[in-house]
């Protein structure tokens, strides 16, 4: 009689929980179709493609035009990128190959005290937080489909002057996080693209995701629907992935027991209750005392968005083959517009 009575408790329970789990999809489904109506109903947008991680649940949804996306279809993720050049420095400060407040130029052969400013030297970790003074760009205009070796980038490093104190003032510097993938390569003696195999995209199964991945590659239009050349920035931005792929990101992401994890999280820049950089992570706290944790990207051709949200163990990845000045902010919108229908 117990026995019988414990078996139809435990479907009852099992029962509710389905259902909840139905309402909460639906709920779901519901937020990111509106977020994605609004995001294509420019006439320019190409294709959308989004994910929800939602304890430890995942979702993935994909929306065209001419041709839908799936999840086999590859993206650009433009400064995405950057966050994964973060765990790998993380990596090597937690291996104690190298430090956050260490002189870059204590791993760079060559003299350059340009590269300080009132006997202030630029850190390792500045070239992360866009604190760095250093340039956008090296070249500052590149010449699309021109090969740019790394002797000729340390050459017009030599022409770099810098016009403040390091670590004072934000300035997006492409050039900055390339130049730490030369630091970290010279560091592990491997190139960016064995580390990122060995501490991201192997451990993580993140099988479609990697700077020369090409299989299900999507073409990049800009505003004019032109189709636009490939991204060659390296650990600046060039990195491809797929939804599935990202939300194993999130996941990860997610574990800040992990110290390496912990450690990209950390503000290097600024104070959190406002605005702060980790290393390339911007964060905030909401009103709610929550972080969110967040970056854009975009290259020529593509534009994308992650946010994730650690205490409320959520997160929203949107990847689209459209670039405009407005798309960005837009994929950033729409992850708000998801994520307060789901906590509303």
């Amino acid at each position: 009689m117990r026995k019988n009575i414990f078996i139809t408790l435990l479907f009852f329970v099992a029962s509710l929980y389905a259902n909840a789990q139905r309402r909460r999809s639906s709920l779901i489904d519901s937020a990111v179709s509106r977020a994605a109506a609004i995001f294509m109903s420019d006439t320019t947008r190409q294709a959308l493609s989004i994910g929800i991680y939602n304890h430890g649940n995942l979702y993935t949804y994909h929306f065209g035009k001419t041709i839908k996306p799936d999840d086999e279809s590859l993206y650009e993720i433009g400064s995405i990128t950057k966050t994964m050049t973060g765990t790998l420095l993380a990596n090597a400060v937690v291996e104690k190959k190298i430090k956050l407040d260490d002189d870059i130029r204590k791993y760079m052969d060559g003299n350059y005290p340009n590269l300080e400013y009132q006997g202030q030297p630029i850190r390792i970790s500045q070239l992360l937080n866009h604190s760095s003074g250093l340039p956008n760009n090296l070249p500052p205009e590149p010449v699309p489909g021109k090969e740019y070796t790394r002797k000729q980038f340390y050459e017009d490093l030599h022409l770099v002057k810098l016009d403040t104190v390091p670590g004072i003032k934000l300035s997006y510097s492409n050039s900055a996080a390339q130049l730490l993938s030369y630091i970290l390569e010279r560091v592990y003696h491997k190139t960016y693209d064995q580390l990122l195999a060995r501490y991201i995209t192997t451990p993580l199964y993140m099988e479609n995701t990697g700077i020369h991945v090409s299989r299900h590659l999507m073409k990049g239009y800009d505003k004019d629907g032109n189709v636009m050349p490939y991204n060659t920035s390296g650990a600046a931005g060039a990195i491809r992935s797929t939804i599935p792929d990202m939300l194993k990101y999130i996941g990860y992401e997610m574990d800040e027991k992990n110290p390496v994890v912990a450690l990209t999280h950390a503000p290097t820049w600024g104070d959190i209750q406002y605005y702060a950089m980790g290393l390339n992570w911007q964060m905030a706290h909401r009103a709610g005392n929550e972080r969110s944790i967040f970056q854009s990207g975009g290259t020529r051709g593509f534009s994308s968005s992650l946010t994730f949200y650690p205490e409320l163990h959520t997160g929203i990845v949107l990847l689209t083959n459209e670039a405009d000045r407005t798309a960005q902010d837009k994929l950033s919108e729409a992850a708000q517009q998801i994520f307060i229908l789901l906590n509303h």
